[in-house]
C-alpha cells in the first residue's frame, strides 16, 4: 500500500537552501520542530518570513495579552497583525515584508536570531512592550533598515553594536531599556537623522567625536556621561542639529564657545548637571532657538543680553545656577525662570550667605579641552557689592 504523505510538499529548490540556514546556527534548529505550511508560498522571501514570523511566535514570545500575534497562522503572512508587505527594491513584482509595528503590545519574550531572514526589512517597531535580552546578532543582515524603534522595553547588556552594522539606518531609538557600558564613538560616526538613547543606564564619557554626527534630533539625558564635557566639535553639527537634550548626564566642565555655530537649533537642553563657567556670549549667535534650559548647574556671571534678544527665544529657564546679573531683555521673555541665583533685586533668589560663599571660593578652572572641549573656563566674576532681595 502506498503511504500518503502527512502534507504535501510544494517547497522548491530555493525552499530547502533557505532551510540550510537553520542548520548552520544552532538557535534555529527550534524552527523545524513543525512542519512548513501546507500550502504554497509565492516566493523564497515570504517564505523565510514565514520561518521567521513562526519562530518568533511559537518559541520566542510568552506573553501576549492584547492578542497582537493570535492571528499569526498560516502561510499568508502579509496578512499577519503588525507585518506590513510592499513591492522588493530589487525587484517590484516581489512581495517582501517591509515593517513589523508591534508598538503598544504589551508583549513578552525576546527577539530570536531567525529575524535575520527578514533582510528586506525597512522598519521594526516594538515601542512599549515587554522584550528582554540583546539584540539579535543576526540584525547584522538587514542590510535595508531604516527606522529601529525598541524604546521602552527591558532590553539590557552592552550597547547594541549590531546596529553599527545597518548600513541603511537613519532613525535609532533604544530609550528607556537597561542597556548599560560605555556608548561606542562609532554611534556618532553613523549617518543617522535622530538618535534617542536616553533613559539607560550608560556609564561613558561622551564621545570626541559627537560633532560627526548628521543627526537632526541628539537626545542622551538620563545617563551617566562620568562629568565629561561637550566637545567642541559640536559645532560641526550647525548644518543638520535641531533638538539636543543633555538634561541630567553628570555633564562637567563648561559650555564650548562652538555652540555659536549651532544656528538651526530649536531646543537646547542641559540642564541638572555640573556645568560652570559663564554662558557663552555666541550663544547669542543661534538664531533659531525657542527653548533654552541651563537650570540646576553651577553657572555662574552675567546673563548674555544677546541671549535673550534671540527672536525665537520663548522659554529660558536659567534657575538654581549662580548669576549675579541678568539684562532687562531677559524679564520681557515669554516665560523665564530665574529663581535661587544671585541676581539683586530679584525674589526667590539664593540667600547672601549663600552667594558670597559661592564667590568667595570658586570653583578651580575647569579644562574643558580634557575631552576635545574648549579652553579653560574663566573664574566667576566678583559678585555685585550688595545684595538686597525683597
Amino acid at each position: 500500500m502506498k503511504m500518503k504523505k502527512p502534507y504535501p510538499i510544494t517547497i522548491p529548490l530555493w525552499g530547502f537552501l533557505s532551510l540550510l540556514f537553520f542548520f548552520t546556527i544552532p538557535s534555529h534548529q527550534a524552527i523545524l520542530d513543525y512542519p512548513p505550511p501546507s500550502l504554497p508560498i509565492p516566493n523564497p522571501r515570504l517564505l523565510n518570513a514565514f520561518f521567521a514570523l513562526q519562530s518568533w511566535k511559537k518559541h520566542a514570545i510568552t506573553s501576549d495579552p492584547k492578542g497582537f500575534t493570535s492571528n499569526w497562522y498560516g502561510p499568508n503572512v502579509c496578512n499577519y497583525t503588525g507585518i506590513y508587505c510592499a513591492p522588493s527594491l530589487d525587484d517590484p513584482h516581489t512581495i517582501t515584508v517591509a515593517g513589523i509595528d508591534l508598538n503598544h503590545g504589551n508583549i513578552a519574550g525576546y527577539l530570536p536570531e531567525e529575524l535575520g531572514l527578514l533582510t528586506d526589512l525597512a522598519l521594526f517597531h516594538i515601542n512599549s512592550n515587554r522584550f528582554y535580552g540583546k539584540l539579535p546578532n543576526n540584525f547584522r543582515y538587514l542590510r535595508l533598515l531604516y527606522e529601529l524603534d525598541v524604546s521602552n522595553n527591558r532590553f539590557s547588556g552592552e550597547f547594541p553594536s549590531v546596529v553599527l552594522c545597518l548600513p541603511s539606518l537613519k532613525f535609532l531609538d533604544i530609550r528607556f531599556n537597561e542597556f548599560r557600558g560605555k556608548i561606542p564613538a562609532e554611534v556618532f560616526d553613523l549617518k543617522l537623522d535622530a538618535l534617542f538613547i536616553n533613559n539607560n543606564k550608560f556609564q561613558s564619557n561622551l564621545p570626541k567625536n559627537i560633532g560627526n554626527s548628521p543627526v537632526s534630533v541628539l537626545v542622551l539625558a538620563n545617563n551617566d556621561l562620568n562629568r565629561g564635557c561637550i566637545s567642541s566639535s559640536i559645532g560641526k553639527m550647525a548644518e543638520t542639529l535641531n533638538e539636543i537634550i543633555l538634561m541630567n548626564v553628570n555633564l562637567g566642565g563648561c559650555l564650548p564657545n562652538e555652540l555659536g555655530l549651532l544656528n538651526r537649533v530649536t531646543v537646547f537642553d542641559v540642564s541638572s548637571n555640573n556645568l560652570v563657567g559663564k554662558l557663552p556670549e555666541s550663544m547669542g549667535n543661534m538664531k533659531s532657538l525657542e527653548q533654552l534650559n541651563v537650570a540646576n548647574n553651577k553657572l555662574s556671571g552675567e546673563i548674555p543680553a544677546s541671549i535673550c534678544s534671540l527672536p525665537r527665544l520663548e522659554n529660558f529657564t536659567y534657575s538654581y545656577n549662580y548669576f549675579c546679573t541678568e539684562s532687562s531683555l531677559c524679564l520681557k521673555l515669554p516665560d523665564k525662570d530665574d529663581k535661587k541665583n544671585c541676581i539683586p533685586g530679584r525674589p526667590k533668589q539664593r540667600s547672601v550667605y549663600e552667594c558670597k560663599a559661592f564667590y568667595s571660593h570658586p570653583n578651580p578652572m575647569v579644562d574643558c579641552s580634557a575631552f576635545g572641549c574648549s579652553a579653560r573656563s574663566p573664574p566667576p566674576p566678583p559678585p555685585p557689592v550688595y545684595y538686597h532681595y525683597p
